[in-house]
């Protein structure tokens, strides 16, 4: 006899009896120590437990439920009633049965358990009967050392030729108006238990075929089959006021029987109709990581006005949607472009564009502009970089800066780039640049291993010369690490301690020394280099992005606080403290955000701004994702230490895992169905989950970094930028 804690968990169903067998009539009522399921009181879950108490409905409701009998929780005290219950339904011990947990806990509308408690099938004869239910009731005790209050449900076995998962929604995919079937040969418990991924088959509302995976898959189950389980589902959902998980089988006979029904507990996130397709990779190359708020206020503001401008100049969206939609945002402080405004995507339906004549009108209305401003653009790029040069030329260092001059000069800088991106982005859409020019990436290359050849430090060559910060993301707090930089020196931490203290704008320097006593390195080089105009636009982006680092490093030190935390403030509020405000009351209790992985290259967003990766993109190492998600973590076995991270990476989803899942950070399988117990409890938990990634084990090593999304089934390894 084997128990299904040992193998696979509850719920499953693996034979039922001889093949063409037909299930038993009622048995007789034999006192409190058992409840048949036709009877009232298996309606309670207080007293039956919740899967005898849905299925008690469903009986009642007509649906096709194996008889049975419930031992209340407490009431396996009383051996003859039980023997007398166990021998009408056995008919005299020949026929097998189920001996299966049913605790209040478990198949709830919050929490389905599944797989937390024991059920054991095919058991034969009363001695393995009272063992089996002595098994069931010894699985209440919990992992956390509680125990749950446990009934025992007791039905037929029943020899299914193929059975499965029915779900009256699909949780994977977030719809309602879907259903989701997963079959296997034999009994649901292979399907449940991860052993199997069995043949999914999505369906319409009404039973209609949508589409089979794998496509080339044998057909398990045939279209008069699919539209009976659409027809029960249909049922059950008006039954239970809701969709619902579902265990099927179909017998030898073709009858179809339910054998467990439980309301969907978790559902994919869905983002609303219309929501705005965004994606990283316009934007990524200037600001790749993850930004604080004030980073956000200072650098995200300014580049989405001048986007918007170079938009509405060149006629390329709508004035009113440009005002009231703004083209780069930050989704958990990292930034993502509006991916239709900037054309980087095709419009949604081709022919009605075809059709709509705003957009013609719209771009002939700008054609004039943009005919004039196509030959004036090169003389306005070079005018705005100098006098982006002046300006810089003449600021003294931010030390020397009384404090309305200094938020007078980060007023300048945030005005000031939206001008620069917008030039910028114009350039870039009307000026045809010669193959080989010349690029501030190139130029800034060629400086950095000049000064490197003289054997200056990093630090020194950007002090040298400016023009190296190309190279560079802006940043408040980090320093950004130059290509081919060494990390520091762990032999020599003074001397590093030192070389740091002689640079201004480290994130610590003022509050180690007070305010920066060095001479503070020119932001802008002598000779300037000549460059094209977009590249000379986006280097002075570079320049003055920088100047308000400094500007912010002085200002936090004027206000008296450290980068960190002026870091965590709104402009607005920054500039009321620099005006002599107090700093808001809160700020001691304000903290960084979370780290978070990197954007997917287009994504929506869900109510709570939970990012949903569109399905077309995907690369890397994709497998299928069953529990939506992203996460970034370390890859471990589940043997040895637990990572602080950990991403479970495992060959099957065993229900023995289930008790690692709330402290993991992501789950990744070699083989599994998305309506496996494993994958219901993974999205209950909102734990990213995937299944299917082809030699996960091999390929995803112990200690590996790895990038996981459980909507598009993307592992990658690697870390977050």
């Amino acid at each position: 006899m084997t128990t299904l804690d040992e193998r696979h968990g509850e719920g499953a169903h693996g034979g039922y009896g001889p093949p063409g067998q037909v299930a038993p009539g009622p048995v007789e009522a034999h006192g409190p120590a058992t409840v048949l399921l036709e009877e009232p009181g298996a309606a309670v879950p207080g007293r039956a437990g919740s899967k005898a108490a849905n299925l008690a409905r469903a009986a009642r409701a007509g649906l096709p439920v194996l008889p049975g009998f419930v031992i209340p929780h407490g009431a396996a005290g009383h051996p003859v009633a039980l023997w007398r219950a166990w021998d009408d339904l056995s008919e005299g011990g020949t026929r097998p049965l189920v001996v299966r947990s049913s605790s209040p806990q478990e198949d709830t509308g919050e929490s389905s358990l599944a797989g937390r408690f024991a059920s054991v099938l095919d058991v034969r004869g009363w001695p393995a009967f009272r063992t089996a239910v002595r098994t069931v009731l010894a699985s209440a005790h919990l992992p956390d050392g509680s125990t749950a209050p446990m009934s025992v449900l007791v039905q037929p076995m029943l020899t299914a030729r193929v059975g499965g998962v029915l779900f009256g929604a699909d949780p994977v995919g977030g719809r309602a108006d879907r259903m989701l079937v997963s079959a296997v040969r034999g009994g649901p418990d292979s399907l449940v238990g991860g052993e199997q991924a069995g043949t999914d088959y999505w369906l319409g509302g009404r039973g209609r075929l949508l589409r089979t995976e794998p496509a080339q898959a044998a057909p398990l189950l045939t279209r008069a089959q699919l539209a009976r389980l659409a027809r029960l589902a249909r049922q059950a959902r008006k039954v239970f006021d809701g969709p619902q998980d579902i265990e099927f089988g179909f017998d030898a006979d073709g009858t179809l029987w339910l054998f467990q029904s439980r309301p969907i507990t978790a559902m994919a996130v869905r983002p609303a109709r219309g929501a705005r397709l965004l994606g990283p990779g316009p934007v990524a190359e200037t600001l790749p990581g993850q930004l604080a708020p004030l980073e956000e206020d200072l650098w995200v503001a300014p580049m989405a006005r001048g986007l918007a401008a170079a938009l509405d100049i060149a006629g390329s969206a709508p004035r009113r949607l440009l005002r009231t939609v703004p083209v780069v945002t930050t989704v958990g402080g990292r930034a993502a472009a509006d991916l239709r405004l900037l054309g980087a995507v095709a419009p949604a339906h081709r022919w009605l564009a075809l059709l709509n004549p705003a957009p013609g009108a719209r771009r002939l209305a700008a054609a004039w502009r943009v005919g004039r401003l196509g030959s004036a653009l090169p003389g306005l790029a070079t005018d705005l970089a100098a006098d982006v040069d002046r300006r810089l030329a003449r600021i003294p260092p931010a030390a020397a800066l009384p404090a309305p001059a200094l938020t007078a000069e980060l007023r300048w800088t945030r005005r000031v780039l939206v001008s620069l991106h917008a030039q910028e982005t114009l350039a870039g859409a009307l000026l045809r640049e010669p193959p080989r020019s010349r690029t501030a990436a190139g130029t800034a290359l060629t400086a950095l291993a000049d000064a490197r050849a003289r054997g200056l430090s990093d630090d020194r060559a950007v002090a040298a010369n400016p023009v190296i910060l190309a190279l560079t993301a802006p940043s408040l707090q980090d320093r950004s690490r130059l290509p081919g930089a060494q990390p520091p020196s762990r032999d020599h931490p003074e001397r590093d301690r030192q070389a740091d203290a002689t640079v201004p704008g480290r994130p610590d320097a003022a509050r180690d020394r007070g305010r920066p006593v060095a001479p503070e390195p020119a932001v802008l080089p002598s000779p300037t280099p000549v460059l094209p105009p977009r590249e000379a636009l986006r280097l002075r982006i570079r320049w003055v992005q920088e100047l308000q680092v400094r500007l912010v490093r002085e200002a936090a030190w004027r206000v008296g606080a450290g980068v960190e935390e002026v870091a965590l403030l709104r402009w607005r509020e920054l500039a009321a403290a620099l005006g002599g405000r107090p700093l808001p009351a809160d700020l001691h209790a304000r903290v960084p955000r979370t780290a978070s992985p990197p954007l997917p290259d287009a994504f929506r967003l869900a109510e709570g701004e939970i990012v949903v990766a569109d399905r077309r993109d995907g690369h890397g190492d994709v497998g299928r994702g069953v529990s939506g998600g992203r996460a970034v973590g370390t890859a471990w076995d589940g043997t040895g230490p637990r990572p602080e991270d950990p991403v479970l990476v495992v060959r099957t989803l065993d229900p023995a895992l289930a008790p690692l899942l709330p402290d993991l950070t992501a789950l990744v399988a070699q083989t599994g169905s998305p309506l496996s117990h494993l994958a219901v409890l993974a999205r209950e938990l909102g734990l990213p989950a995937v299944v299917g990634a082809a030699d996960a084990v091999r390929r995803l090593p112990p200690g590996a970094r790895l990038t996981v999304d459980g909507t598009t089934g993307d592992v990658r390894l690697g870390d977050a930028p």
